[in-house]
């Protein structure tokens, strides 16, 4: 059976009409398909968990979060449905594939904003101004009790723990790439070793905060794919805003605008904003572990490809230089 078959199969333990129809939108941690119904008229999104990256406990409490941010009024974010029999997040076995959790979710309307158009600045400041409610809220809120959500921590980033893997098992590298590479390793662990892992600095953050990841629809604002929410530190998540990008001539131009965002909801120490160049350095090197071991069925990674270690290698150089 296939995946495709799968995510139908998932359909009628959701209590959807046997009429409604999967297509698969995107594959990257996860397979993700729109539903649409056409007895009810009503469009979902369902997200068929790759096995092993997500636990169906760490699932239950991203959603746990994700509604009480919508609960608590800090964020829109998206509706999971639940199942007839009560639950959330579903078991589906099908011949030939290893059991998945499946969860659903309402469609949303909306679009992301333009990633190269005259309006990312403003969406960049949407993402500081989201970014810090969200930090606020994981600040204040008190988790139902077995909650639990991974740590994008150095050991479990960049360091032996690494979801992700190694980069040292990157595209392109060889021992050139491996020394330079190496050395940002130890800066980037340095650095972060010193700014600690205060309750301020340190907590439960969307850690995939991109303008991919939101959705506007005349003027209302929704914050989608809490997948890699976790215990992070706060100042990482501007670190996801330019994942894939980091090089880009603009970063500095929407590094001010995500701090003009962030400002006007929270004030930021100057030690964090003195950091923000490291979390981007850490997240840029957690992207060569990715796509070292996610280049064989994300597309992103595969398009990304050796290229992406060479661009680290250029911009490790330059962190380097005022940074080491």
């Amino acid at each position: 059976m296939s995946m495709d078959e799968l995510a139908a199969a998932a359909l009628s333990r959701f209590g959807l009409s046997p009429e409604a129809t999967a297509r698969l939108c995107n594959v990257s941690e996860n397979h993700t398909y729109r539903i649409e119904e056409p007895d009810s008229g009503r469009c979902y999104a369902l997200r068929v968990h790759r096995p092993g990256y997500r636990t169906a406990q760490e699932i239950e409490s991203e959603l746990d979060w994700l509604e009480a941010l919508r609960r608590d009024g800090a964020v829109d974010t998206c509706v999971p449905v639940t199942a007839p029999g009560g639950d959330r997040v579903l078991e589906v076995a099908a011949d030939g594939l290893d059991p998945h959790n499946v969860v659903l979710f309402e469609w949303l309307p909306g679009a992301e904003p333009d990633p190269e158009g005259d309006e990312v600045i403003a969406g960049f400041r949407i993402l500081g101004a989201i970014s810090a409610r969200m930090h606020a809220h994981a600040r204040a809120w008190t988790p139902p009790t077995g909650f639990e959500r991974p740590a994008w921590d150095y050991a479990h980033t960049i360091g032996p723990e690494g979801y992700w893997g190694r980069w040292q098992d990157g595209l392109g590298m060889g021992p050139e790439e491996r020394s330079v590479l190496a050395r940002l390793d130890a800066a980037i662990g340095q650095r972060l070793a010193a700014y600690g892992q205060s309750g301020e600095r340190f907590g439960l953050a969307h850690s995939d905060i991109r303008l991919a990841n939101l959705l506007v629809d005349e003027g209302r604002v929704r914050v989608i794919d809490f997948d890699d929410c976790g215990h992070a530190w706060f100042m990482y998540d501007f670190a996801t805003t330019v994942s894939f990008m980091e090089d880009h001539p603009r970063v500095p131009e929407l590094r001010d605008a995500w701090l003009e965002g962030y400002r006007s909801v929270a004030p930021l120490d100057a030690a964090d904003e003195a950091e923000l160049d490291t979390f981007v350095m850490l997240r840029r090197l957690l992207l060569v572990a990715w796509i070292g071991s996610h280049h064989t069925f994300a597309t992103e990674a595969a398009e990304l490809g050796a290229g992406f270690t060479a661009g680290t290698c250029a911009l490790a150089e330059r962190y380097l230089s005022s940074h080491a």
